[in-house]
Parts: structure tokens; sequence; C-alpha cells
């Protein structure tokens, strides 16, 4: 149970530095307007904006990386700490942005969590 936790963790994690490019080096370029929707003009006007959560998401992936190469019972922690944080920004996101974000954001992040969970 723990090789699957952990597998499901890394995708979340790499989810997270996908979200990185997408929104610090794409996000006015064709591929982030895509993907979030956005004209030229809301992606300049956004761009610094979305840079910034770029950086976030980046630190949550660096977070959940860290639980995975820690000595286990600390990485287990670390793990369910980053785990926790993009469930509710997943939720939070969800809520105030787009229903998209809870099945692309929190529902990953659940799912890893559970796994986390049981291979305790």
């Amino acid at each position: 149970m723990s090789l699957i936790a952990n597998i499901v963790v890394t995708l979340v994690a790499l989810l997270h530095l996908y979200f990185l490019v997408l929104e610090m080096f794409l996000w006015d370029k064709p591929k982030g307007m895509k993907a979030f929707g956005l004209t030229p003009e809301k992606a300049q006007i956004t761009k610094v904006m979305a840079a910034n959560q770029g950086l976030y998401n980046g630190f949550l992936a660096a977070g959940l990386l860290w639980g995975l190469v820690a000595e286990p019972a600390f990485g287990h922690c670390i793990k369910l700490f980053f785990l926790l944080c993009v469930l509710v920004a997943g939720i939070f996101g969800a809520a105030t942005a787009s229903k998209k974000i809870l099945y692309i954001q929190a529902l990953p992040a659940a799912l890893a969590l559970v796994l986390v969970l049981a291979s305790a």
C-alpha cells in the first residue's frame, strides 16, 4: 500500500509542477491561455498574479517531493501536511474560481491522502 500511496503522491507533485509551468511560464502563451480560457488581454493583465500562483504550486510540489525522500516517519507527516494544503487549496479554488479545480486538484489530493493514511 505504501508504494501505491507514494506513486499517487508523486503524481500529485508532478501535477503541481505542471501547474507551476503553466502559470509561471505559459500563462500568456497559447497553451496557457487555452488551459485557463483566457483572452490575450486577460492573460496580460493577470500574468503577475498567475506567476505568484505558480510559485505556490511549486512549493506544494516541493513539499510533497520532500515527504517522499525524507525519513519514513517524518516523511509521512510531511506528505500529510502538504496533501492537506493541496486539498484545502483545491476546495477553495473550486468554491471561488472554477468547479473544475475540485476534480483536477482536490480529488487527486484526497485520493493520495487516503492512501497515505491507509499506509501508516
